[in-house]
């Protein structure tokens, strides 16, 4: 059974058990990131984090060419400079809000995924794209850097010789070289199902143990072995003596599926 939850105009969450859907629903401009639709991105995002049943996010799209193109450049070519300054905020609070979400979380890439549009996915863990996925960071083509995340995450992801080719050039990439490249993981046949039905493979896992090594493998990026290590023995001990680490271990030697507690 499916409800919705709408966060202003533009954003809903969708939900399919212990899965949840962060739906982008701004057809009309093919996602552009408004101001508003920022702040919805954010308000969602925060909703999200406090809720102990969403055990993985999918990041969808309703538009069926687009999964998001970006910052909304027709409302920003009205800014002033200090409106500019003023917005900066809360476009940073909707990437963010996406990337430290404390679960799982997937991007399903049907179309257009450029600019803020493709860091939203890149603040994600998992990108799952179709054959209609075309992604890329055009930011410099009008005077402007990745600001979304994308100088941090795209090097994070394919290193920096190939994180600086595509920044400096600015193209787009489709869906063929993008998995060649690592800007997609997953190549589906239809993006939005197939990131369901993974999301739902994940779910079925302990949502103590999704959650802390989310948190180990973020937390470790960057730091060297010794301190990673460090890292992942403080999230282990997290949930070490967890009931979910119980009921796991006691449905494994009764040969039945785990009844998680979720904490």
């Amino acid at each position: 059974m499916t409800d919705e939850q709408r966060f202003g105009e533009f954003v809903a969450v969708r939900r399919h058990g212990y899965v949840a859907e962060l739906v982008l629903d701004r057809p009309k401009a093919m996602n552009a990131v408004s101001t508003e639709m920022a702040r919805s991105i954010a308000a969602a995002c925060t909703a999200l984090s406090a809720d102990p049943d969403a055990r993985v996010t999918v990041v969808t799209s309703t538009h069926d060419r687009a999964f998001c193109v970006g910052a909304d450049l027709k409302e920003r070519n009205s800014f002033s400079d200090a409106d500019l300054v003023r917005q900066r905020p809360t476009a940073r609070a909707a990437y963010t809000g996406v990337l430290e979400l404390p679960m799982p979380t997937i991007a399903a890439v049907h179309g257009f995924a450029l600019g803020g549009g493709f860091e939203l996915a890149l603040a994600c863990d998992v990108i799952v794209g179709d054959a209609t996925a075309v992604v890329g960071l055009p930011e410099v083509s009008v005077g402007v850097i990745p600001g979304g995340g994308g100088t941090q995450l795209l090097p994070r992801r394919v290193g920096a010789a190939r994180a600086a080719e595509l920044v400096f050039t600015a193209r787009r990439v489709e869906a063929e070289e993008a998995r060649e490249l690592g800007l997609i993981d997953v190549l589906a046949s239809d993006a939005r199902p197939e990131a369901l039905e993974l999301a739902a493979r994940i779910a079925a896992n302990s949502p103590v143990g999704l959650r802390a090594a989310k948190r180990a493998m973020r937390l470790g990026q960057g730091l060297d072995l010794r301190a990673g290590l460090e890292v992942e023995d403080a999230a282990w001990r997290s949930v070490a003596f967890s009931g979910d680490r119980a009921e796991g271990v006691a449905a494994f030697n009764e040969k039945r599926k785990p009844n998680w507690p979720g904490e």
